[in-house]
């Protein structure tokens, strides 16, 4: 009988490895795609994944503002914010939004996805987003991710 016992390896913070990966979200649904974004900067699409480790890739994001919702949620779904103050809370719709602000689309439904804590906030800071198709990180030669 074979008693070799196995351990669990756990991957230091100095040993990840990471990897740029660019998303173009041209037609692309929002949350389907930052469910993806968000497993990526997590790092459990590697099976060197380590819960309390960010063991995450960086993530370029393309083309932001050429995403889309499903149903009605471009005219009803609302982002809100509240300044602190008696009367300060606003609200704006997913189509004011995207006029205004269309990066935050894709960082709001990604950040919502991500831990509520100091390594969420850190897997956070490794995803680019760009309204346009250009991005100034073509010298880290990011690999295109395929979305569908």
């Amino acid at each position: 009988m074979n008693t070799t016992s196995y351990k669990t390896r756990s991957v230091k913070k100095s040993e990840v490895e990471r990897q740029w990966f660019v998303i173009d979200l041209d037609g692309e649904i929002v949350g389907r795609t930052a469910t993806q974004i968000a497993t990526i900067l997590r790092g459990k699409h590697k099976p060197t994944y380590t819960p309390h480790v960010d063991t995450g890739d960086n993530v370029i994001v393309v083309n932001a503002d050429k995403c889309r919702f499903t149903g009605l949620k471009e005219t009803q779904k609302e982002y809100q914010r509240y300044s602190g103050y008696p009367g300060g809370q606003k609200s704006r719709t997913v189509a004011e939004q995207r006029v205004k602000k269309p990066i935050a689309i894709i960082e709001s439904a990604v950040r919502g996805m991500l831990p509520k804590n100091k390594l969420g906030r850190a897997m956070f800071k490794k995803l680019y987003v760009y309204a346009g198709p250009d991005h100034p990180h073509a010298a880290q030669k990011p690999e295109k991710l395929n979305t569908k």
